[in-house]
């Protein structure tokens, strides 16, 4: 793994990197909230042995990047600190295909992404992504104080090592959520909603049905609506909200290793 530092829009912004020797494509992965991207070292590992060049950056305000903690005012921002990573990756890769990754709200930003900037991508992958309709900022916004109310690591995945980890994990959030950074789930969301289809960009949809931060029927809104009906899906009976880090994570790999190679082949 290598690390750079960027000039993010508003501080700088730490990008984790795997490479095989030879690389086919290219693969931004796009963490979810409160989160980081050094979470994501086994999805890479998967992606660097099929031939992608991962780039994953810790968005403002989360894991090594500079800001406040978890404090998002637009979400916009952190679409264009994302096409800063991928001027990183073309430029250690020129002229290889780019996919774009998305988990939770790294699916928010991913969605955005492929909207300002889907003429330059071969895929888009979305994983228990905020699109469509999340409830969770208007409930937490109609409190006069935003209840301190942190993610349950036991929603996250089967697994209970996940949880353990993500408990313990000192880059990880584990305070409530920012009045700035839920308002700014909900304008983007809107903005998602009206920002149009991405024409016949293909999407791979991965989601946990028993997902109960994110939960599926919310997001298949989104997806149809973001897709145009054309997404590519994949359910996982029992998964909760991190198909990355759950116990049949094999399967949910091979999908995604699938879906790349249909995209790359075509």
């Amino acid at each position: 793994m290598t690390e750079h530092v960027l000039s993010g829009t508003r501080g700088a912004i730490a990008v984790h990197g795997w490479s095989p020797p030879r690389p086919r494509c290219l693969a931004l992965v796009v963490h979810g909230y409160g989160e980081h991207a050094g979470r994501y070292g086994e999805l890479a590992d998967v992606l660097t042995g099929h031939g992608a060049a991962v780039f994953a950056p810790d968005h403002m305000g989360h894991g090594r990047s500079a800001g406040e903690r978890v404090a998002i005012e637009d979400f916009e921002d952190v679409v264009t600190d994302l096409h800063a990573v991928a001027r990183l990756a073309r430029a250690a890769h020129p002229r290889l295909p780019l996919v774009v990754i998305g988990h939770s709200m790294g699916g928010l930003i991913a969605a955005r992404y492929a909207q300002r900037y889907g003429d330059t991508l071969a895929a888009l992958v979305l994983s228990g992504p905020v699109i469509g309709g999340w409830e969770l900022p208007g409930r937490l916004l109609a409190h006069e104080e935003i209840p301190a109310v942190p993610v349950s690591p036991a929603a996250l995945s089967r697994d209970p090592a996940v949880g353990a980890a993500y408990a313990a994990d000192e880059l990880v959030w584990h305070g409530p959520m920012k009045r700035p950074t839920l308002e700014a789930f909900v304008r983007t969301l809107e903005t998602v909603t009206e920002g149009g289809d991405i024409g016949t960009l293909p999407l791979l949809w991965l989601h946990g049905d028993d997902d109960r931060l994110v939960p599926l029927p919310g997001s298949r809104t989104g997806v149809e609506r973001l897709s145009g009906g054309a997404a590519t899906e994949r359910i996982y009976p029992g998964a909760r909200h991190e198909v990355f880090h759950e116990t049949n994570r094999g399967e949910v790999f091979a999908d995604v290793t699938r879906f790349l190679d249909s995209v790359l082949t075509a």
